[in-house]
């Protein structure tokens, strides 16, 4: 079977994953990938804003990393990106961030709600108890629209992200993902189908069935990715993640470089 690229992994740089990004590739090859992509958290404008992303001053070196990747690996095709944290505020910051490498896309992602609070961080899963579940999840898809009508990224990253720990609002979140997939529609943003929610609480692929569903209904472009933190995990349920999507429709999926797009099929 040939495999959509992989186009969510990263590295030791982000402090929480194992591996060089040349043994992710050598294990996308042992797989039968032709394509990967490195797309791991960007710095904050002031390091130490958390403890799981790269400081600034690494980023040269991600870059390099990835550029040792392609060759050793010269048989695949590896794409240089990043994940992007949108917090509101910080759009001149992201644009500097977009200006300084030849980066072939930009993920952006949600996993803050507040300044102080990353609702997928497991070190601060107390915080949930604080909170209504669907004020919570209106927080972020606000903020995932708010991502996407900013014309700053090329796709958005596991997009119902808030169900990790399998905490769930016990009202309709139907009004909550249709701003966010016609946004989407609207500015052409591609949503990543994300695997890596079925090795946490919630045992689903990122984002629900639902969402994949509304998504191709508004003709929403689609990408793949392991969200990897080891090269053991690179395509991980990839088989479940293209059928999830071929079950909804899509025939096709995006590829990207140097922020342009084509079509392939899956």
């Amino acid at each position: 079977m040939s495999w959509p690229a992989d186009y969510h992994m990263h590295t030791p740089l982000c402090h929480h994953a194992t591996g060089m990004p040349t043994e992710y590739a050598a294990r996308a090859v042992a797989l039968g990938f032709t394509e990967i992509g490195f797309s791991d958290h960007s710095p904050m404008p002031k390091d130490g804003f958390d403890e799981w992303r790269m400081e600034f001053s690494r980023l040269d070196d991600y870059v390099a990393s990835v550029h040792q990747a392609r060759k050793d690996h010269p048989q695949l095709i590896i794409k240089l990106a990043l994940e992007v944290d949108y917090l509101p505020g910080q759009e001149d910051w992201i644009r500097k961030l977009a200006s300084l490498h030849p980066w072939d896309y930009l993920i952006g992602s949600v996993h803050y709600i507040s300044e102080s609070w990353a609702i997928d961080s497991p070190h601060q899963l107390a915080e949930w108890k604080k909170h209504d579940p669907f004020e919570v999840w209106s927080r972020y898809f606000d903020w995932l629209t708010r991502a996407v009508e900013s014309g700053l990224f090329d796709i958005i990253g596991h997009a119902d992200l808030p169900k990790k720990f399998g905490i769930y609002p016990n009202r309709d979140c139907t009004p909550l993902f249709d701003p966010f997939i016609k946004a989407a529609a609207k500015h052409d943003v591609a949503m990543e189908l994300n695997t890596a929610g079925l090795r946490k609480d919630c045992k689903e692929i990122y984002p629900s069935r639902q969402i994949v569903e509304l998504a191709k209904a508004h003709n929403v472009a689609i990408i793949f990715g392991s969200d990897a933190h080891a090269p053991g995990e690179v395509g991980m349920n990839f088989t479940e993640a293209v059928a999830l999507a071929r079950s909804v429709g899509y025939t096709h999926c995006r590829r990207f470089t140097q922020r342009r797009f084509e079509e392939v099929p899956i």
